[in-house]
């Protein structure tokens, strides 16, 4: 029997901390093996007992999560996931998070729906399952991703399998990419090394809503393209990235003589609300021969079959590499699957793209 991934909680809120240790138990993968109320708590834990994951609040008492994290990576680098309340300013934060080394992020658990609490629980868990998997930047404890017999809707739920008929090729290509775990690090390293006349590109990200605007943001104050969140009817321009709003599905869709998005709420697909295997087969209906799908680092397989459904519609596809990859979950499947024509490094992606793309 597999070793359970040991978790150790770390938040300011007696009730948070309660709440995350009884969503995490809930699940047969991970064990809770303690909470801290701030980092100087769990400095003092992490002592005697190094875990696997940990989930960080980002604003306690005594010292900031930033700081934590910061020190953490630099002397015991362990993968965290972040955990903070939905508002600008976290958002904000929660980007300086990721880049100081955080694997991924997830809002706080709140009151809701029977719908909602199930949804979360789902996204928390994957997310720490993801994170125990991650490659860090310093000396980490390798895992080997797991798969559950867990049922999975998929693109089935959101619109029909694309028709044999792919769309004929034009000369203006459209850029879909999905990532997940470790993906918005690899997004930021691809988007600064593409120049500002590159193909206009689509992307689903794995992140909770509200983080997607501050992400898009970030991104576009790097980048020479321009870089934001995708509103319902956004036009895919040369230059331009529309990236997914986080609890929303994004479509490409064919409007005219040019291609826009759309955005729509729905379940979640391959666990995932955005989910990349909805974009993907949304591009093979909408764009055909003239897509380029792009498939990252990332956990489990959204993104895979969607993948292939653009390779069989004509349109070019590539996966990252596993050496580059922080989970080389997605695009594994994907490339078992034969979805993905070519295999390249992170930093071979933007090169492919503009050879793809006629420029």
């Amino acid at each position: 029997m597999a070793r359970t991934i040991r978790v150790l909680i770390v938040d300011d809120s007696a009730t948070v901390r309660e709440t995350m240790a009884e969503i995490l138990s809930s699940d047969p993968e991970i064990e809770v093996i303690g909470t801290a109320s701030d980092p100087y708590v769990a400095a003092r834990r992490l002592q005697k007992d190094v875990p696997d994951v940990i989930t960080l609040d980002v604003e306690m008492p005594r010292m900031d999560g930033i700081t934590f994290l910061r020190r953490l990576m630099a002397q015991h680098p362990i993968p965290v996931v972040m955990c903070s309340s939905l508002t600008e300013e976290g958002s904000q934060t929660l980007m300086e998070a990721l880049e100081a080394g955080a694997v991924d992020v997830i809002l706080k658990p709140r009151v809701g729906t029977q719908q909602y609490l199930m949804e979360t629980r789902t996204q928390i868990c994957d997310t720490v399952k993801a994170a125990a998997c991650a490659r860090l930047r310093g000396p980490s404890r390798t895992r080997k991703a797991r798969t559950g017999p867990e049922p999975k809707l998929t693109a089935d739920a959101m619109l029909p399998p694309p028709n044999a008929g792919a769309m004929a090729q034009t000369t203006e290509k459209v850029v879909c990419v999905g990532a997940s775990t470790g993906g918005t690090e690899a997004l930021r390293a691809l988007l600064e090394a593409l120049p500002a006349n590159a193909p206009g590109m689509v992307i689903v990200q794995h992140m909770p809503a509200g983080f997607t605007a501050a992400f898009a943001k970030r991104l576009d104050t790097l980048c020479e393209v321009s870089v934001k969140e995708a509103v319902h009817g956004d036009p895919v321009l040369r230059g331009h990235v529309l990236i997914a709003p986080g609890n929303l599905h994004l479509l490409l869709q064919r409007s005219g003589a040019r291609y826009e998005v759309a955005i729509k709420e729905g379940p979640l697909v391959a666990r995932h609300r955005p989910s990349v295997d909805v974009l993907f087969r949304s591009a093979a209906h909408a764009a055909g021969a003239n897509a380029i799908g792009i498939i990252m680092t990332g956990m489990g397989d959204d993104g895979a079959r969607g993948l292939l459904e653009m390779r069989q519609a004509g349109a070019a596809t590539v996966a990252q590499d596993e050496d580059s990859c922080v989970v080389f979950g997605m695009p594994k499947v994907a490339i078992a699957l034969g979805a993905a024509q070519k295999v390249v490094p992170l930093d071979g992606i933007p090169a492919e793209i503009l050879r793809l793309g006629g420029r």
